[in-house]
C-alpha cells in the first residue's frame, strides 16, 4: 500500500502545481505578442502552441527543434524551443535551451523573462527572481515582468511581495486578466479560496481574457467541491479534444489525495472567523 502523504506535503504538491500555471500565464504573453510596440513583446511566426492538442506540440516541438538545431542564435527560435518544450514538460531541456540563447543575447528583456521562467520551472526559483529583476528597467518597466516576479515570489511563499508586483502590474495595464487572474491564483495558494474565486470571476469577465484564464476559474471552482460547474467552465469555447484534456487534467489535479479539502477547509474556517 503506497504512503499517504502528509496534509502538509499534499498542500505543497498542489501549491506547487497551481503556482506553475500562474507563471505559465504570466509569462506566455512575453514570448508570443506580435505587437512590436509593447515593451516585452517580440514577433513569433506560427500558430499558438496554447491552442495545440498534445499530438500538435509534438509535431511542433520537431519542426521547432530543427529551426534551433539550424542556428542556435536564433533567438525567436530558440524562444519558441523552449516555450514548446516547457509546455511538453522537457524543462531541463528548457532550461538548457535559453542557456544557449541569453548568451547570444544577453541583454534582451524578452530572453532573460523567458530564462527566468526556463528556470522556475526548472525549480531554480532564487535564479529566476534574479533573471527577471534583472530583465526590468526603472525607466521602462514592464508590466508583464512585474506580473513574472509576482508568480516567482509566490512560489516562494512570499504572498505579501507577490501581490505588491501584481497590484504594481496592474498600475501599469489596468484590468489585464491575465495579471488579475495569477493574484487569483495567489490567494489559492495561501488557502483563501473565497478571495480567489472573486478575482478569477473578474478575470474571465475581461474583454481579453483567453482560455487559460477560465481554465484558472474551473480550477477554483473545482477546488471548492463545485466539480459540475468546474467541468462546465472548463468544457467552454475549446475543442472537444482540448476541454477533454484540460477536464482530465482539472480532476487529476482535485483527486491528489483530497488537496483540495484541505484548502476547502481552511477556506470555510475563515469565513467561520469572518
Amino acid at each position: 500500500m503506497a504512503a499517504i502523504a502528509s496534509p502538509t506535503h499534499r498542500k505543497a504538491r498542489l501549491a506547487q502545481a497551481t503556482a506553475m500555471l500562474l507563471l505559465a500565464a504570466t509569462l506566455a504573453g512575453c514570448a508570443t505578442r506580435p505587437d512590436k510596440t509593447t515593451t516585452g513583446s517580440i514577433p513569433i511566426s506560427g500558430a499558438p502552441l496554447e491552442s495545440m492538442s498534445a499530438p500538435q506540440l509534438e509535431n511542433a516541438e520537431r519542426s521547432i527543434g530543427a529551426a534551433y538545431e539550424r542556428n542556435p542564435r536564433d533567438r525567436n527560435a530558440g524562444l519558441r524551443y523552449a516555450q514548446v518544450l516547457g509546455m511538453t514538460g522537457k524543462h531541463a531541456q528548457a532550461l538548457a535551451v535559453m542557456q544557449q540563447v541569453v548568451i547570444a543575447h544577453p541583454t534582451d528583456r524578452d530572453v532573460l523573462a523567458a530564462y527566468g521562467k526556463a528556470q522556475a520551472a526548472a525549480g531554480q526559483l532564487e535564479q529566476a527572481l534574479t533573471t527577471i529583476q534583472r530583465a526590468q528597467t526603472p525607466d521602462r518597466p514592464d508590466w508583464r515582468l512585474y506580473s513574472a516576479e509576482g508568480a516567482v515570489l509566490d512560489q516562494l511563499g512570499r504572498s505579501d511581495e507577490a501581490r505588491q508586483k501584481y497590484r504594481l502590474a496592474l498600475d501599469a495595464q489596468p484590468n489585464e486578466p491575465t495579471v488579475i487572474s495569477n493574484l487569483g491564483m495567489s490567494y489559492v495558494l495561501s488557502g483563501d479560496l473565497r478571495t480567489a474565486e472573486t478575482y478569477m470571476r473578474s478575470a474571465a469577465q475581461q474583454p481579453a481574457a483567453d482560455s487559460r484564464v477560465r481554465q484558472n476559474l474551473a480550477l477554483v471552482v473545482g477546488l471548492q467541491g463545485r466539480f459540475k460547474e468546474a467541468e462546465e467552465i472548463a468544457r467552454r469555447e475549446l475543442s472537444a479534444q482540448q476541454a477533454d484534456a484540460n477536464v482530465t487534467y482539472l480532476r487529476s489535479m482535485l483527486s491528489q489525495q483530497n488537496s483540495w479539502a484541505k484548502l476547502a477547509d481552511k477556506d470555510s474556517q475563515q469565513k467561520a472567523t469572518n
